[in-house]
């Protein structure tokens, strides 16, 4: 009989795992500003996403050489999946920037976040295992937490739909993006791999801004140089650094913080009042973070003693 191989432990110690959660929680704060910057550019919003790689790319390499990593060299054996993960991220980045100018900054924030369910369903997937109890009751608190924080603000209507079908399609890409990158992380450290993989996102983006005969040189730099910065090197670089760190559940439910960022966005921006909905919501969300982790850490003492 063949040998089974014991599965990989992911949890970290405490310390290190709670870094990694504070990552997620940053990254996703950020990345919740990205239509904002996407909107207020005076190019196209494919442009948009190919400047914000376009920015952020040599800092990343600068920051890589800086710590001491030798990015082509570790990443030798990676560089077809990193490929493909930069053109994941190039679709997911132009289906959803192109989304958002067609319907609702909520529509846009429900369909692109569609990975939050995709996300921890491949986590399960590649475990070949179900949800512990602990699990599952903090995927219904996300569940309902997300419907609140969303259903009061989207609609759905013939004139968003096509806006709908991009974000939902960008949705869907992020998962295939988190995926890869996941195993990347396996290898890499969180600068190279994000270097690397921004670099390979480049091209794409170029094509298809090219492709849909956008405007691409920008007039007014800060909405550009705001996304570089925010969205790009402080969002998605506490995005890759958690994927190392922590299971798909717990990354899928930290994605549901982004709609209640929205949702204070809209009310200190754009006077959007709060609603009771909104805030338990929110609380429902975090509710099923503490949740996973405590669940996460169950699992660890566990197998600590077996």
């Amino acid at each position: 009989m063949q040998d089974v191989p014991a599965p990989r432990k992911t949890w970290l110690p405490k310390s290190h795992a709670a870094t990694a959660l504070a990552a997620v929680v940053v990254a996703n704060v950020a990345l919740a500003s990205g239509p904002l910057f996407v909107r207020f550019a005076d190019v196209g919003p494919v442009a948009s996403g190919f400047w914000r790689l376009m920015l952020a790319t040599p800092v990343l390499f600068a920051l890589t050489l800086v710590a001491g990593e030798k990015p082509v060299r570790d990443s030798r054996g990676l560089w077809g999946i990193l490929a493909i993960a930069g053109v994941a991220f190039a679709a997911d980045l132009a289906s959803w920037n192109y989304g958002i100018v067609r319907t609702t900054l909520a529509n846009s924030t429900l369909f692109g976040n569609s990975a939050t369910l995709i996300f921890p369903i491949y986590g399960f997937l590649a475990a070949r295992a179900w949800p512990s109890r602990t699990q599952a009751i903090a995927l219904l608190f996300a569940a309902v937490g997300g419907g609140l924080l969303l259903g009061r603000s989207a609609s759905l209507s013939s004139t968003h739909l096509v806006g709908d079908l991009f974000c939902l399609l960008a949705g869907v890409l992020y998962a295939l993006y988190f995926i890869l990158m996941a195993r990347v992380r396996t290898r890499l450290a969180p600068l190279p791999a994000l270097a690397l993989s921004s670099l390979a996102t480049i091209p794409p983006l170029l094509l298809i801004s090219l492709g849909l005969h956008e405007t691409l040189t920008p007039g007014n730099w800060w909405p550009l140089i705001a996304l570089a910065v925010v969205s790009q090197l402080i969002g998605q670089g506490c995005m890759i650094y958690a994927l190392g760190h922590l299971t798909p559940l717990v990354v899928g439910i930290a994605l549901l913080i982004q709609p209640a960022v929205g949702a204070a966005l809209g009310w200190i921006i754009f006077d959007e009042r709060l609603a009771a909905a909104d805030a338990v919501g929110a609380l429902m969300v975090a509710a099923a973070l503490v949740l996973v982790r405590r669940g996460g850490r169950a699992v660890a003492e566990r197998d600590a003693r077996d």
